[in-house]
């Protein structure tokens, strides 16, 4: 008798597969290009003063090259930006699964672009080749949680949803192993690791024209019920589709045909006033929680745990490792532990975490100190991809019903980029400025995201998309809107069906 429920629990092959071909061209992309671009950084300033020296007879001044280096790193960020901008209307109008299938095309032309900087001597292709590599993750962030979120049914949604950040962490590590010295990490090979992004965008382009578009967009946004009833048996399987047709259906009727709404849009209605601060603060929290501090002070603790300088790139693999396995444990417990109970633990153990480090920091001269800062490393990692790393996504979608959850993609997706591109600028005066008491400002963050959580974020787990925004309904109206609004919603309803 138990045998017919557990399988019921399980993801068809289908959606299992699905994910994994949207993760491969979406957020992978994401963490192959940031986790790459360290490994030849010397190389490509070598490339930087030769290509000067042949065109200008001239040293390149060490202003100039910082100038050029920092244009390649940060131009990544600019493209990214651009992306968040163009996913959430690609999503409207080419469909989710549309979209990503033309988000390859720009990763390949990057990939071209990036592949030729070094035999034709041209550096603008590089940094062109990176700031449309940049679109191309930009859009991937937006759209491939649109996809998954759509297609899974509300028992496997988060589950589903994690599939973003195991591919994210994912790409990360095998960037991380990719740019090794011994495979393409080498003085002959960079320009070849760069231009390696074409591979994911190909693998995506020959697997996700197999696979149905969203569900829930074929229908709402369509109106084509008997294809969305198909992409629904190919992903839920022929036997367990009517229960999340029947919460379509709802939701298309309750919508009313309220077409997409633009980002702009969803700052004027106060529907959903709480589910934008929401999603505003989880994003600016997962880019400022100090994730990326950690990772720029790895290789100072790591060699001052007596780890050879010339190892440490073999160590910091460990890092990658570690938000990689946390992503997939996100995942498994994320069904029986709910959103609320991971993102709020995980940020208080960052909060933790960040107190210990700067206690250790302070006290490096210490020979036990460098040994506790390098736990507390790989600590804080696993804490971050255990919670915000895990469950930001997840909560994106469900807080949204479908006019409005390409918008609010975009929203997120503007403010992560310009998080990211904000605590790039300041991280290093905030490093030289507090030293090793930098900690205590994403001590702070950390700490503040957590009063946020507890007393604004309910739990979304098992719940349909319109449940949700009825628990929203109470902070958006006050009660006495609320009961009266449900009392209409209700007789409307029962009227219908």
């Amino acid at each position: 008798m138990l045998q017919p429920d557990f399988v019921r629990k399980l993801p068809t092959w289908t959606l299992f597969l699905a994910v994994c071909s949207a993760g491969i061209g979406g957020t992978f992309q994401y963490g192959y290009n940031v986790s790459i671009i360290s490994a030849p950084t010397e190389h490509i300033h070598q490339f930087l003063n030769d290509t000067w020296w042949n065109r200008y007879q001239a040293e390149l001044s060490p202003s100039k090259m910082t100038l050029l280096w920092s244009t390649i790193a940060s131009v990544f960020s600019l493209g990214g930006l651009v992306g968040a901008h163009l996913g959430g209307s690609a999503a409207i109008h080419l469909g989710r699964k549309g979209a990503l299938l033309m988000n390859n095309f720009i990763a390949i032309v990057a990939a071209l672009l990036m592949g030729l900087s070094f035999p034709t001597g041209l550096f603008e292709l590089l940094i062109l080749g990176r700031f449309l590599i940049g679109i191309n993750t930009g859009i991937g962030l937006c759209v491939q949680p649109l996809y998954i979120g759509e297609a899974a049914p509300k028992h496997l949604r988060g589950a589903m949803a994690i599939g973003s950040s195991i591919f994210l962490t994912g790409g990360i590590l095998t960037g991380q192993i990719v740019g090794l010295r011994e495979l393409l990490g080498g003085e002959p090979y960079w320009h070849l690791l760069l231009s390696s992004c074409c591979f994911p965008a190909f693998l995506q382009l020959l697997t996700l024209p197999w696979f149905p578009e969203s569900p829930r967009f074929l229908l709402i946004d369509r109106g084509n019920e008997l294809t969305c009833i198909k992409a629904l048996k190919c992903f839920h399987g022929a036997l367990h589709y009517e229960e999340e047709l029947e919460d379509i259906q709802q939701e298309h009727f309750v919508l009313g045909g309220e077409k997409a709404k633009k980002p702009w849009h969803l700052f004027t209605d106060h529907s959903i006033r709480w589910q934008l601060i929401t999603v505003i603060v989880m994003t600016m929290g997962q880019q400022l929680s100090g994730i990326n501090a950690i990772y720029f002070y790895a290789s100072y603790v790591f060699e001052e745990a007596g780890i050879p300088r010339e190892k440490i790139p073999y160590v910091t693999l460990g890092t990658g490792a570690c938000e990689c396995l946390t992503a997939l444990t996100c995942g498994l417990l994320i069904e029986s532990m709910g959103r609320r109970v991971l993102i709020l633990g995980g940020y208080s153990l960052m909060t933790f975490w960040c107190t210990v480090l700067t206690f250790s920091l302070t006290y490096q001269v210490y020979s036990w100190a460098p040994y506790l800062s390098m736990a507390c490393i790989f600590a804080f990692i696993l804490s971050f991809g255990l919670g915000p790393g895990g469950v930001t996504n997840t909560l994106t979608t469900e807080l949204f019903t479908q006019p409005s959850r390409p918008a609010a993609y975009t929203i997120a997706g503007t403010i992560s980029w310009l998080s990211f591109f904000t605590i790039g600028m300041l991280f290093p005066f905030i490093v030289k400025g507090l030293k090793q008491y930098c900690f205590v400002v994403f001590l702070l963050e950390s700490f503040l995201v957590v009063i946020f959580i507890f007393f604004v974020i309910p739990e979304t787990k098992n719940k349909t998309f319109l449940e949700i925004k009825r628990e929203f309904h109470r902070l958006n109206f006050g009660r006495n809107k609320e009961q009266h609004r449900e009392l209409c919603e209700t007789q409307q309803l029962s009227s219908e069906f």
